[in-house]
């Protein structure tokens, strides 16, 4: 007890410490409480964060802050208008068209594994190749049924994505441009004596607007290719596929194994278990490769610097928290932990001693 009361007293004898975690635990819990009614709110401060990376690079090149806004804004603009009219309905598009064609590509596909225990008989037994089938069907048809619920539920709340697609871009415009002042008026109800809190909110903003920006571009460039690759070799659902394996970097190492699945799963029911979907798997896994041996390095100028198995970590308890966005915005999150523990105050015997220069 002793122990534990030692340590809560030096906390509250340390103001600049009992700030910061006065303010990670109303910030917390106030994302908690109102994520589901300031959701537009919160989605246009997200976008306005990571709209500011390009605004400052811009102004970094000598453009005018004006200027810089105006232009980032107008791209932003045209790329949710392109995504909302052209790419979104030929995603909903083809989706249908999937889930209408489900039991009929089910059907091939069992047609094709049954005779797998003939041609592998060491491999697979009968009962094993009608086990995995049974399961499958079972799977893609409760997966069809909810991506058929999931685009009802969206023509029903239409009136609601209008007008989040109306404020939404309004907020970001605004918070991008009076950001110093937004910044300045919550600043104003904070002590002056903050440089922990500030000391780790430039460690955290120096990570992520490395992290947003580039993670932006990797997720266009993963998918295009993507597209580009899959379009040549005539797979099916070719956007489709591109679109979740771009969104998959957000997730490392879990998010290019999990969409591995549904690119082997349309291949074979595809083609079948043949070279053509030998070839789609080999070009799915080529892409991945790619993305984490030379376009990652070649983006991001400094890499979040946080351990794999603190990611895995990090997305399991977060995505167990908050779910799907909890997986979604993992890594930012664990900037932030990682930043508040770099920042908390060491006993002077725990510090490490300093190496020698060597010079």
């Amino acid at each position: 007890m002793d122990l534990i009361r030692n340590w809560f007293k030096t906390i509250s004898d340390n103001p600049q410490l009992t700030l910061l975690i006065v303010l990670l635990v109303v910030a917390t819990t106030s994302i908690a409480l109102t994520a589901d009614i300031l959701a537009p709110f919160l989605a246009a401060v997200v976008l306005a964060y990571l709209l500011q990376v390009f605004v400052d690079r811009l102004e970094g090149y000598g453009v005018s802050p004006w200027l810089s806004i105006t232009l980032v804004f107008v791209v932003f603009v045209l790329l949710t208008l392109a995504i909302v009219f052209r790419l979104i309905p030929t995603l909903i598009e083809q989706v249908t068209l999937l889930t209408r064609q489900a039991p009929q590509l089910l059907a091939n596909l069992q047609e094709k594994v049954s005779h797998l225990p003939d041609e592998y008989p060491s491999l697979i037994t009968p009962a094993q190749a009608s086990q995995v089938m049974n399961q499958l069907q079972t799977e893609v048809l409760d997966f069809s049924q909810l991506l058929i619920g999931s685009l009802g539920g969206t023509v029903v709340g239409l009136m609601t994505w209008v007008v989040y697609l109306i404020i939404v871009p309004l907020m970001v415009f605004f918070l991008i441009k009076d950001k110093d002042k937004i910044v300045g008026w919550m600043a104003s109800f904070l002590p002056r004596d903050r440089q922990l809190t500030g000391q780790v909110w430039a460690e955290v903003h120096r990570q992520l607007q490395n992290y947003v920006g580039g993670k932006a571009l990797e997720i266009l460039v993963v998918a295009v290719v993507t597209y580009i690759t899959f379009s040549f070799i005539d797979l099916q659902y070719a956007l489709l596929l591109a679109v979740i394996t771009g969104f998959s970097v957000l997730i490392p190492y879990i998010g290019a194994a999990v969409v591995a699945l549904p690119v082997a799963v349309v291949a074979i029911l595809q083609w079948g278990f043949t070279s053509d979907a030998g070839v789609a798997m080999i070009a799915y896994g080529i892409i991945q490769a790619l993305d984490g041996n030379v376009l990652v390095p070649f983006v991001f100028s400094e890499v979040v610097n946080i351990h794999p198995v603190a990611i895995i970590v990090a997305i399991l308890f977060f995505g167990g928290i908050w779910g799907f966005w909890g997986v979604f915005f993992a890594i930012p999150l664990a900037v932030v932990v990682q930043a508040v523990i770099g920042a908390w105050p060491r006993r002077a015997d725990d510090s490490r001693p300093e190496t020698a220069d060597a010079d």
